[in-house]
């Protein structure tokens, strides 16, 4: 009866209890104990469970103690692995010590490759990206390159205003948005006076000068619609946005008399400048008539009336008769 009750408390689902008749027997109920505590730390193994205390001795106990010891330490080992020690080795549970043994080696071995590669592909992105940067730069120095020989194509280079071709090229679009609109519009020729005789007794350099203050002047006597634009030598030429003769005069008068009150301020001394203007203005309904040289009709007109302001003591400004430019007639009388 006794060995048939071990054998059901090792074989057993469910530990049975010791039977009245077997519970006397004090060497009984003594392996009773320790089978029933071995089968309870066996099914908590079984069940990933290593927390159980072994309290008993003997060869059993001592048994699962190691074995408790040994998973203990490769939860450990797993835990290390899990935070990239790829060196834990195991060697005490035969094929699984290979099989875990393969595995942490083959990933050491993958995650090295990848490292590798994350590397390379680190360095490829780098060396494009430095390349793309060198390519942007190059961009934007051939833009502002561009930009620069443009503008230099574009303007005078003593004065930095526009020069005749680029003047002329931006008043014909102007004219056409004038037409558009049914809105006038002015040119306006400036000459300053005596340049010569100020170019004499000052010096080249001081002429140089004095272009370019009268542009600094002039311009900021200007609208941000109006165009300025060196013709040639010390003549200067503009454009009146949306302008009739009347305003276009009163916008040649201001510019007069901003370069009149404004002396040339030379290393020594500051001197005095005048100039004289005329101004043609430019109807739209002449567009009609379809004249290939309308605009520098305009001009000549306005040159026209240049010379009459000259004729009559400088320091003025003339209007041209408001007729269409192809029309030639004498409109101006000296004194």
């Amino acid at each position: 009866m006794a060995l048939k009750h071990i054998q059901q408390l090792l074989s057993s689902p469910v530990a049975p209890e010791l039977s009245p008749d077997l519970a006397g027997n004090d060497t009984l109920c003594q392996l009773h104990e320790l089978l029933a505590g071995l089968r309870s730390i066996l099914s908590n193994f079984a069940s990933g469970d290593l927390s159980s205390e072994i309290r008993h001795r003997g060869f059993m106990s001592g048994t699962l103690k190691a074995l408790q010891a040994h998973l203990r330490h490769l939860t450990w080992q797993v835990q290390q692995v899990e935070q990239g020690d790829f060196t834990q080795r195991v060697d005490f549970l035969g094929d699984f010590s290979s099989a875990f043994n393969n595995m942490v080696i083959q990933l050491d071995t993958t995650l090295s490759a990848l490292r590798k590669k994350e590397e390379a592909l680190t360095k490829l992105t780098q060396t494009l990206q430095q390349e793309v940067d060198l390519r942007s730069a190059a961009v934007l120095a051939l833009r502002r390159s561009e930009s620069r020989f443009k503008y230099l194509a574009e303007h005078d280079p003593l004065t930095d205003t526009l020069n005749r071709r680029s003047f002329l090229s931006l008043v014909t679009i102007e004219i056409q948005t004038a037409v558009l609109t049914s809105s006038s519009c002015c040119v306006a020729l400036l000459d300053v006076d005596h340049f010569k005789a100020f170019n004499d007794t000052h010096g080249h350099l001081a002429g140089d000068e004095a272009l370019r203050h009268l542009v600094r002047v002039a311009g900021s006597s200007l609208r941000q619609a109006d165009l300025m634009g060196r013709y040639g030598g010390e003549e200067f030429i503009f454009f009146f946005s949306g302008s009739n003769i009347e305003q276009g005069v009163k916008a040649a008068n201001r510019i007069r008399r901003a370069v009149e009150l404004n002396p040339v301020e030379l290393a020594d001394k500051s001197v005095p400048i005048a100039c004289s203007l005329g101004v043609c203005v430019i109807l739209p309904e002449w567009q009609g008539e379809r004249n290939e040289f309308f605009l520098q009709s305009a001009i000549d007109m306005a040159d026209q009336a240049l010379y009459a302001a000259k004729n009559r003591g400088r320091n003025r400004v003339v209007a041209a008769p408001s007729v269409p430019p192809e029309i030639v007639r004498e409109c101006f009388e000296e004194g």
